[in-house]
């Protein structure tokens, strides 16, 4: 109604009439009023755009279901003041009541399960846990790519269940896909890694299953994953260095090949909501505050439809630690301007103000950064009204901790278990043959330390001891009062192995030794556990199964050479279920299938390389040995890719590759002049067509075991031309597969030579490598010539 017709109707009103009709039109504006802005004491809304409780509500265009996302956002970004915006730039957003919009917590996190790390989310009575998943190292190493997407899909359905009865956010940091760099790092167990293959497959994997809408729409979201930290992050503390004050100097080749693919994946093809920064500078700048990075690469080149969130107080650290810039106002402007959209801290709530009043920032950047964390906000349903009325709104405290998914965590631990020492096949054992089991170690019976850090409550915990104790009876020593083991309790330990049939000695690290803010000074078995394990070895009766529970790898060359000790497996951090896990392994109810997902090296590799050098590839000028398989020559405890089976398997091409491939160019190019004798490489921007540059590799593999189905992975590496400093080896494809057993199965590789034969040059550029490509698998080697 207009106020000119408002007008009219009044001064045609008799006064006897007037009065009565005028104070019901006053108190029916009162009503709406206090209908729009029924939290204005101080109470927020319960959700977003309660149209059915605040009927003033659905005029507003951003509470439109009906209109685009962009439009909905430029109508919310233009109702609000300078002063409401910047509550926006932070990540304990305090809402706006006024147009009924409710505080919301970004910070939730969801690593490997809902956790309770970050204020977005809690258990309660209403939903007291929810599955815990083994730790990213362990997942990884199951190469199972649907997995990784089964997991997250899990994870996602609890999340949104856990937020419909009020106790968890929408938007969860996770994964961490930073490259594994450093076997000391702490934070080594949260990633993927050392591959960028496997990260970058893992995090696009695992960001599909959180993020995918069930009904397939991609401008919706489930709930909205963040890859972080990015870039070039992977060191906490070692030897006085902290990750808050640590330059990361790079080389743009090792950035380009190495660092950058994880995100660059998550971003292109996980079509993920968000991306991290991190702490460290990245060659003198903060990644916070590198426009190059944040705004050049994520959001200009790779296109991310999401937001940018610093890592908590990340925009504090590079002022007040790292003195980047001489006032909180430039830090605050600096970081808005380079492309964060939001700050996981208080310190752009602070500061953004006078930012503006002194010239240093615009409005309109802040409005834009903003706009990113309402688009998001307006995929995951947030404004769009009662969640138990949207798409997801039948799941509750019924759909976390089912059997199925509990199962699943059983599962993921199973396929990520590496078996990596058997020696006469002594395992698996026979329940019926080992009447009395000896379980030694202070990992043998724990609960906690089974999932590793950004961790939440679980359903439940099944320990190793509880595990093993279903298969056959056990006798328990826990040998060391902790990890630490200051001093080894050998008495009891050696009486329980010298009298029983079988000792299981389960040993390792937990986040007193590894985890974030720790990372390690050496690659050993802390403490005496390595006395432990000689001793108990000698006074065994029976064959003696030695398990390593950790994040990184151990220098445990000591137990890799004692034939005492017949056999050795790995399992990570394996999560609620890793105890029935292990057992089922080790009594034969399940084959081992995990493969490392990193380079396991000696001492002395530590002992000589210090954690701050950067540099992936070797430097035989300075003894400089390099990092993971892809550069590194030297000895190894185990190596990436090893892991064992009950099952032997051979393989056979039934497609091979071609003997050559042809990169086709424009006539006047100067290799083609030359017939490409001078040419050791081509820009992938000279290439005429990538078209017909692909082929693909079909392998059978038989599994000749008559006892065991076996889940084999199946590996394909490339070993490029030696130019550029390019890998000796790398990861080109993995694919795992069930083999009945005395059965046969195919797998089929697609390779792109356009980008599975190219190499990053020293100036981070990809180029096409020229010359005599090798392919493996397995034992299979064949040649490839890339011509022009």
């Amino acid at each position: 109604m207009s106020s000119n017709y408002m007008a009219a109707t009044v001064s045609t009103l008799a006064p006897a009439v007037f009065l009565p009709w005028l104070i019901c039109l006053i108190l029916a504006a009162l009503l709406q009023l206090v209908t729009l802005s029924s939290t204005a004491v101080g109470q927020s809304p319960v959700f977003a755009c309660d149209t059915d409780g605040s009927r003033g509500l659905a005029g507003m265009g951003f509470c439109n279901r009906s209109l685009g996302v962009a439009e909905r956002v430029v109508d919310l970004v233009g109702r609000l003041s300078l002063a409401e915006k910047i509550e926006f730039l932070v990540s304990g957003a305090n809402g706006v009541s006024r147009l009924g919009i409710p505080k919301y917590e970004w910070w939730s996190e969801a690593l490997h399960g809902v956790s309770y790390v970050g204020p977005g989310t809690h258990f309660s009575g209403v939903v007291p846990g929810a599955t815990s998943f083994p730790q990213v190292i362990t997942t990884a190493a199951s190469f199972n790519s649907s997995l990784f997407e089964a997991i997250g899909k899990v994870v996602s359905t609890e999340a949104r269940a856990m937020y419909n009865v009020g106790i968890a956010g929408l938007t969860f940091w996770s994964p961490n896909v930073n490259i594994f760099r450093d076997p000391r790092w702490g934070r080594g167990q949260e990633t993927p890694g050392e591959d960028p293959l496997l990260a970058s497959r893992y995090a696009s994997g695992y960001v599909r299953g959180l993020q995918r809408s069930q009904d397939g729409d991609p401008n919706k979201l489930k709930v909205a994953a963040c890859c972080k930290h990015y870039t070039a992050y992977d060191l906490d503390y070692w030897k006085g260095v902290d990750r808050f004050h640590f330059n990361a100097v790079v080389t743009q080749q090792d950035m380009e090949d190495t660092f950058q693919p994880p995100f660059k994946s998550c971003v292109v093809d996980g079509n993920v909501a968000s991306v991290m920064c991190s702490y460290n500078q990245i060659n003198g700048k903060p990644s916070c505050g590198d426009h190059d990075l944040l705004y050049g690469v994520v959001r200009a080149k790779w296109k991310l439809n999401g937001y940018i969130v610093s890592d908590c107080d990340s925009v504090d650290v590079l002022y007040n630690s790292q003195h980047y810039t001489k006032t909180p106002e430039q830090a605050a402007a600096l970081s808005i301007t380079s492309g964060l959209d939001l700050d996981c801290g208080s310190f752009l709530g602070q500061h953004t103000q006078a930012a503006v009043t002194g010239g240093l920032l615009n409005e309109s950047s802040i409005d834009n950064a903003i706009s990113h964390n309402f688009a998001t906000l307006m995929r995951l349903g947030f404004f769009d009204g009662n969640p138990t009325k949207q798409q997801y709104g039948h799941l509750g405290p019924k759909d976390v901790c089912t059997a199925e998914h509990q199962e699943l965590a059983r599962e993921a631990a199973r396929q990520g278990i590496v078996l990596l020492k058997n020696n006469d096949h002594t395992l698996p054992f026979s329940a019926a043959q080992i009447k009395s089991l000896a379980v030694i170690g202070p990992n043998a019976n724990v609960t906690k330390t089974m999932i590793g850090n950004y961790e939440g409550t679980p359903c439940k915990y099944t320990t190793p001891l509880q595990g093993l104790s279903a298969y056959t009876s056990t006798s328990y020593e826990a040998g060391c009062p902790d990890v630490a083991c200051g001093t080894a309790q050998l008495d009891g330990a050696k009486a329980a192995a010298s009298a029983a049939d079988a000792t299981i000695v389960i040993v390792g690290l937990d986040q007193s030794i590894e985890a974030e803010g720790r990372d390690r000074i050496d690659l050993l078995l802390p403490g005496q556990q390595q006395l432990l394990v000689t001793e108990i070895t000698k006074a065994s009766k029976g064959p003696v199964a030695l398990v390593i529970m950790s994040g990184g790898g151990i220098d445990i060359s000591f137990a890799k050479n004692d034939d005492k000790i017949s056999s050795i497996l790995w399992v990570g951090y394996p999560g609620q279920a890793g105890g029935a896990a292990i057992a089922d392994i080790i009594f034969g109810s399940y084959n081992p299938s995990g493969k490392l997902p990193m380079t396991w090296y000696p001492q002395s590799y530590v002992d000589k390389v210090p954690m701050t050098n950067m540099n992936m590839r070797a430097d035989p000028s300075s003894g400089y040995p390099g990092r993971s398989y892809r550069f590194y020559k030297g000895e190894t405890v185990y190596s990436f890719g090893d892991g064992l089976s009950y099952s032997s398997s051979d393989h056979q091409l039934v497609q091979a590759p071609p003997k050559f491939v042809s990169i086709p160019l424009s006539k006047n190019h100067p290799c083609r002049a030359s017939s490409g004798t001078n040419c050791r490489s081509i820009d992938a921007l000279e290439v005429i067509s990538s078209q017909n540059l692909a082929f693909e590799v079909h392998l059978k593999v038989r599994n000749y075991n008559a006892t065991f189905d076996g889940r084999e992975t199946v590996f394909l590496f490339s070993s490029p031309p030696s130019i550029h400093n390019s890998p000796h080896k790398h990861l080109l494809g993995f694919e795992k597969i069930l083999v009945p057993a005395n059965s046969e199965a195919l797998v089929k590789f697609k390779v792109n030579a356009f980008e599975d034969l190219s190499v990053v040059d020293e100036s981070g550029n990809r180029k096409i490598a020229l010359g005599m490509h090798q392919l493996h698998i397995g034992k299979l080697k064949h040649s490839i010539a890339v011509l022009v």
